[in-house]
């Protein structure tokens, strides 16, 4: 069992989550909820996983994220038999083109 399932969750954050319209305001709101700490910590998991998914070996992902091995670990494990949290984000990110953007927000251009 999933450890976040043993204790019933609220929706009301989440909810909340879903009134905001841009990422300027999810930021704020992040900020307001979060440490600085916390927040390092769910942008370093959430790029973790981007590399992860896109067949980045453990190596390269702790040079370029500073993650240790065992977040690195932690989230391939999310990927693999996780709720799915991360496959239903990176595809409808993909659906907007948005997937895989650079650390300032910019996705990456393509090299032919």
């Amino acid at each position: 069992m999933n450890k976040q399932n043993k204790k019933p969750r609220r929706d009301d954050m989440y909810e909340a989550i879903l009134t905001l319209e841009t990422v300027e305001e999810c930021k704020r709101f992040f900020d307001d909820l979060c440490t600085v700490t916390e927040l390092q910590a769910m942008e370093q998991r959430y790029q973790v996983a981007v590399y992860l998914s896109k067949g980045m070996i453990y190596n390269d992902i702790l040079e370029r994220t500073g993650a240790s091995s065992a977040t690195i670990s932690r989230v391939n494990r999310s990927l693999q038999y996780g709720a799915d949290g991360y496959e239903v984000a990176f595809e409808r990110l993909k659906a907007m083109g948005k997937f895989g953007e650079d650390e300032g927000g910019k996705a990456k251009e393509e090299k032919e």
